[in-house]
């Protein structure tokens, strides 16, 4: 992997972690076009710390609040928190649990094609639910399904913020307010996902700081402006066209594959 190669998987990384489109599938399917080979899994974890500094960032004043607002006993801000940690825990488990299920799943790609078809589903029918969505905060039900959701999307090829913002808005959940809290709840998972990685990421033969640092810096500014689009099409009521991009990229990855066995 050279300089270039790491910029570009990490605008990769940060503009898919949080537009609807899977990171997950992106990086295996670009990863297995471009022919490129990371060694190790510390340049992943690197991007993962990248997308969290993203989200930390765009919601600081979100997390000051719910930060302050737990110090002083605030009983909304200990509610909010409170969800978060509810909808946190199906992904938890499932990563501890399937962890080597899951794994497998990204040597995959024609899987990971078809996941990326089914996230455009998801995507598209945020069109239809959304304007049925009334509530700002979550319910503990509604947490829950968000939950349920976000841990289903471990699967590479099926969209996170995508999965989870779709789940809320069928719920009844508004989806700039599903948005912030699969943002939110994003902190942990991919916290979590660092860690189990961690233990692979120590030792000998990954990238070097240069290629580490350039990966973080595109990260982190990809993930940043993903994000602020992310909520501004929702307001506009165009996040629904995100669903086209997903059946056209799985869909042209899967005649690739066809015409090219080594794609397989």
């Amino acid at each position: 992997m050279n300089l270039i190669e790491a910029v570009l998987l990490g605008i990769v990384q940060g503009l898919t972690e949080f537009l609807p489109v899977s990171s997950s599938g992106h990086l295996v399917l670009g990863q297995a076009l471009l022919g490129i080979d990371v060694p190790g899994v510390s340049f992943e974890v690197t991007l993962h710390l990248a997308t969290l500094c993203a989200v930390l960032w765009v919601y600081r004043a979100r997390v000051v609040s719910l930060a302050v607002g737990a110090v002083r006993r605030d009983r909304p801000s200990w509610v909010y928190i409170g969800l978060l940690a509810l909808a946190s825990v199906p992904a938890g488990l499932a990563g501890v649990l399937g962890k080597r299920w899951f794994e497998s799943a990204f040597g995959h790609p024609l899987y990971v094609a078809c996941a990326l078809i089914v996230t455009g589903f998801l995507v598209y029918s945020v069109r239809f639910t959304a304007r049925r969505a009334e509530d700002s905060v979550p319910s503990a039900t509604q947490a829950a399904w968000v939950g349920l959701a976000q841990a289903g999307a471990i699967l590479p090829g099926i969209s996170r913020s995508g999965a989870t913002v779709a789940a809320g808005a069928w719920r009844g959940v508004k989806p700039v307010a599903a948005a912030e809290f699969s943002f939110l709840m994003s902190v942990p998972a991919i916290l979590g996902a660092g860690v189990l990685e961690l233990g692979d990421a120590v030792g000998p033969g990954g990238p070097g700081p240069i290629l580490l640092g350039a990966g973080f810096a595109a990260a982190l500014l990809a993930g940043v402006a993903a994000i602020h689009l992310f909520v501004r099409m929702l307001e506009s009521g165009s996040f629904h066209r995100f669903g086209w991009y997903c059946w056209v990229a799985g869909s042209a990855y899967l005649v690739a594959a066809a015409l090219q066995p080594a794609l397989r």
